[in-house]
């Protein structure tokens, strides 16, 4: 399984990912809400991670654009957004990653980001995928809910074509009839087979798509579960989706896991990945 270095903006630092590397962490609000709530949840996160050694991307959308209603929160937009995710990033001083919906955003967004999303629904757009290989940066590729793991195979070919050697995958979990998802751990190492360092959603996997009516629900109970048992599976990081208050988020808090318990998660999980480098599997 290929092991690579996620070039950061600033060009003073990469962060190694993949076998052999420190667990990698994607975490942050759904959307950006506010500069000061993308801050503070940033600058926690970024002291978490350094007391346990993992290491730390910040993640927010500014644009939501694939939300359930037309009157749900997509985010502050473009322009705004990218200068509030650039601020974060220079001020905290950590690299950021952000979904790309749209190729005519391509060229912005790799100036502000260290990292391209590609969001799941979006995962088979062959010329979002050539845009985002295109900009040179680390392309983060969540796996759509209506695909396969081993259908992943194409698209990362897609991205390599253009010219992309430094791809994540992101599982995030399977449509299982309606409203809701179901995560095969299968999925893991068939997607590590490409030569990817894979990455678990813990917060997405929970969701309940559309599952309250004119927004998504969620079953935040089971995201240690569920992530515990990536972890012993084998991955290589973590995205996941962190707010303070979580019930009072405008985008996605009933997946969301609380800013409070976070640590004490990460600290399970990390035995996990220390137990199963005993074993001799690659983590």
């Amino acid at each position: 399984m290929k092991s690579f270095e996620i070039t950061t903006r600033s060009g003073s630092k990469s962060i190694p990912v993949g076998q052999g590397h420190p667990l990698l962490l994607l975490a942050g609000p759904c959307a950006l809400e506010t500069g000061e709530l993308g801050w503070q949840v940033a600058k926690e996160m970024k002291e978490i991670c350094e007391r346990l050694g993992i290491s730390y991307v910040f993640k927010a959308s500014f644009d939501k654009a694939n939300r359930t209603s037309l009157d749900a929160f997509r985010g502050p937009g473009l322009r705004n957004g990218l200068r509030q995710l650039d601020r974060i990033r220079q001020e905290v001083e950590i690299p950021v990653v952000s979904d790309v919906h749209e190729t005519a955003q391509m060229d912005l967004a790799a100036d502000a980001l260290d990292i391209i999303q590609i969001p799941a629904f979006l995962c088979r757009q062959t010329d979002l995928l050539v845009a985002a290989a295109k900009t040179g940066k680390t392309v983060n590729l969540k796996k759509g809910q209506f695909l396969s793991p081993w259908d992943m195979k194409h698209a990362v070919r897609k991205l390599r074509a253009a010219g992309c050697d430094r791809i994540l995958l992101t599982e995030r979990g399977a449509s299982f009839g309606y409203n809701n998802l179901v995560v095969d751990m299968r999925s893991l190492p068939v997607m590590r087979s490409f030569d990817c360092p894979v990455i678990f959603d813990a917060t997405h996997s929970v969701q309940l798509p559309g599952g309250m009516g004119g927004s998504s629900g969620g079953q935040r109970e089971f995201i240690p579960t569920l992530t515990r048992a990536a972890m012993a599976a084998g991955i290589d990081g973590l995205f996941m989706e962190v707010h303070p208050d979580p019930d009072k988020a405008l985008c996605d808090g009933p997946n969301s896991i609380p800013l409070n318990e976070v640590e004490a998660l990460l600290k399970q999980l990390l035995v996990i990945r220390e137990a199963v480098e005993k074993l001799g599997d690659v983590t």
